[in-house]
């Protein structure tokens, strides 16, 4: 469907660009209509002009043929050769109905052309219905690009499209194909008892599960129980995904390409078809599960004796959410409290060895929304890292580590097997020094002469600044300087962890990297190793497809922020500098976390500001007023853009601020 050009088509383009070398890349188009390829390598992007972009939309893969030279040799003129990949097939817009056809056109900020949709491929649609389309074939030369209907949204209100059109943005479909799901449909509800007899079975000893209150596919269970010895057997047991989703089958190729779970504020856009997420490999209570695990032998020290990674079957005894967990924390008491207190003080003690060996200890903050049943936010809560959340946390992250240095250890040819380690670059030194110069201004200092007495450097600022008013800031400034961690075949090790082995092992319901680690995994136990020559080009479109879905969450979470600010219009609130550019500073309120845009226009009656990089602010040309991230201010909600999920405020003036005077009192919220 639309990968590749007919051979008439072909020739057209051979003769029209001279041949030359075919490159790889993305297509960017821009709303006038005019395309740019990146590619990989290039200092700048190859120029595309409408009439050559041969079937390509934009975000596409595609191999493009350098025409010629442009503007003295700076720019490049190209054509597209080849679509390699589509980014998105799915699209949101309006039917428009004519005689013997249907032709749909699509809600795009970027342009691309109207689909044809033939009458028996409407499926009930009517004219001017909002539907969602499908494109399915297009051939290039005059043809029109080919769809059919999968969905009407006619009846659906404003945030069922929004939300629905932010998967489809970023290349993630709406609903499985009826060939993937015709798989899903065949497999087994029951596990044979010859299956059973293949794995170990620890049905009979302490298991449990501890997941968000919302959660439906839990993916990971504890069990725990004490040896004669003293030491804890502590097993990690991950839903073994794997056994059911066999390679290359219809339903593989689909969780393939979507590579990943998406979760916005009000769904989750599944990996797998829900009957696999949500019942099948679920880790449900009271229910036979199969399991692939990880049992370590522990002692009181948290030091790890030995460990056994292999196919188990297990039995969930409960179901713990992080509340419940934490209120057995906090109270020293409850049920299996015994056990739960013991597998929290052994993940402490893992959690403590990890930060004295080089990991950063970045704390996160999780906006969530409070939905009422039309699914409109009316309230947001913010949910903090606790010891609960620590403590499945850190069994995770010795499973992990566990498995990538056990593969690790696999030559083949005298080469290491080929694996999709989960990797994160040391800091880079362009992006670490402006970082460090800022923080020097609030009195902290770094070590920058290794990475090892960066990471300690990073930890003791992190210590030193909690509670401070710059907390917020540097926190934020200092996860922007780091790498962005990814998959790869590569192993330099994960910095952040402070892990010289790491992959992903314990999700495998909602991350298809986790499913290739379980295969792998299994081939090395069972000595039955084929090495995987495709891996490194399938780690760079899992990496690719990671970022989209944290993009589509973000959009998301906006797109409620917005929702919930409209609210607001007109009402003060106190806020903290987020961000700061040329054209404005961003503010994030403190009791909604909720971010806008204060431009520079908006400050222009009260002075002209100028940008300081190298200071994060903005500095006003006569009064000397700054606007520096990190600091407090009060702003006016002013305005709130659903279609472009956009928030602007205006600065709320203090009552004795004059151009040219710095005194600033303080501002007030309406009640």
């Amino acid at each position: 469907m639309g990968r590749k050009n007919s051979k008439k088509q072909k020739n057209r383009e051979k003769g029209s660009t001279g041949g030359g070398k075919l490159l790889r890349g993305v297509l960017d188009i821009t709303r006038s209509g005019t395309g740019f390829v990146t590619v990989e390598g290039l200092e700048t992007d190859i120029l595309i002009r409408p009439g050559d972009f041969n079937t390509a939309l934009h975000g596409d893969k595609v191999m493009v043929a350098i025409r010629e030279m442009k503007s003295g040799g700076r720019r490049m003129l190209g054509v597209i050769r080849e679509v390699l990949e589509r980014k998105r097939t799915e699209f949101i817009g309006k039917l428009q109905m004519n005689k013997g056809f249907a032709f749909f056109i699509a809600e795009m900020d970027k342009p691309m052309p109207d689909i044809y949709i033939p009458l028996e491929k409407i499926n009930g649609a009517k004219d001017d219905d909002r539907v969602v389309v499908k494109l399915m074939q297009w051939e290039g030369g005059d043809k029109r690009p080919m769809g059919e209907v999968l969905s009407i949204l006619a009846d659906e209100g404003g945030n069922e499209a929004a939300l629905k059109g932010i998967l489809l943005e970023e290349g993630f479909p709406l609903s499985f194909t009826e060939e993937a799901l015709e798989v899903a449909a065949r497999i087994p509800d029951i596990i044979p008892a010859a299956e059973i007899k293949k794995r170990k079975d620890i049905r009979d000893i302490l298991t449990i599960t501890i997941d968000p209150v919302d959660a439906k596919d839990f993916d990971d269970a504890i069990s725990i129980r004490k040896l004669k010895n003293g030491h804890f057997e502590i097993g990690v047991h991950i839903a073994d995904v794997s056994h059911y989703l066999e390679p290359d089958t219809d339903l593989d190729k689909e969780a393939y390409q979507r590579a990943t779970s998406v979760y916005l504020p009000d769904r989750v856009n599944p990996m797998l078809p829900e009957h696999i997420s949500n019942f099948l490999c679920s880790l449900r209570p009271k229910e036979d599960k199969l399991t692939f695990s990880a049992i370590f032998h522990i002692n009181a020290k948290a030091e790890v004796k030995e460990y056994w990674l292999g196919k188990t079957v297990i039995h969930s005894d409960h179901r713990f959410t992080y509340e419940e967990v934490q209120a057995i924390i906090e109270e020293k008491s409850g049920l299996y409290a015994e056990e739960v207190l013991t597998l929290n003080d052994i993940s402490q003690k893992l959690r403590k060895k990890r930060f004295n060996h080089g990991a950063i200890n970045f704390s996160s903050q999780e906006v969530r929304f409070k939905l009422n049943e039309k699914g409109d936010p009316i309230g947001i809560m913010i949910k903090e890292s606790k010891e609960a959340h620590q403590l499945i946390e850190e069994l995770m992250l010795l499973a992990n580590r566990t498995v990538a240095e056990h593969v690790s250890k696999i030559k083949i040819n005298h080469k290491p097997l080929p694996f999709p380690y989960r990797i994160h670059d040391n800091p880079d030194e362009e992006k670490l020094l402006p970082f460090v110069a800022f923080a020097k201004k609030f009195g902290h200092t770094f070590d920058t002469s290794s990475p090892e007495n960066i990471a300690k450097s990073f930890n003791q600022l992190l210590k030193d600044v909690h509670g401070r008013p710059e907390q917020h800031v540097l926190e934020q400034l200092g996860i922007r300087t780091m790498a962005k961690a990814k998959y790869t075949a590569e192993n330099i090790g994960h910095y952040g962890l402070g892990f010289e082995h790491y992959c992903h092992f314990t999700s495998p319901i909602r991350r298809y990297p986790d499913v290739q680690v379980h295969r792998i995994l299994f081939d090395v136990l069972n000595e039955n190793i084929k090495p995987d020559k495709k891996l490194e080009e399938k780690c760079k479109h899992t990496s690719e497809r990671e970022r989209a879905a944290m993009n589509a969450e973000r959009s998301g979470n906006k797109y409620m922020q917005v929702l919930y600010m409209r609210n607001y219009l007109g009402e003060e609130f106190e806020g903290v500098i987020s961000g700061v550019a040329s054209f404005g500073f961003w503010v994030e309120t403190v009791e909604h976390k909720c971010e806008g845009l204060v431009s520079l226009n908006s400050l222009l009656e009260y002075d002209e500001f100028r940008h300081d990089e190298a200071d994060y602010c903005l500095i006003g040309r006569r009064s000397g007023k700054k606007f520096r991230m990190g600091d407090k201010v009060w702003i006016k909600v002013v305005a709130a853009n659903l279609t472009k999920r956009q928030l602007d405020y205006e600065w709320v003036v203090a009552g004795d601020f004059v151009a040219g005077n710095t005194a600033a009192g303080k501002g007030k919220k309406k009640k």
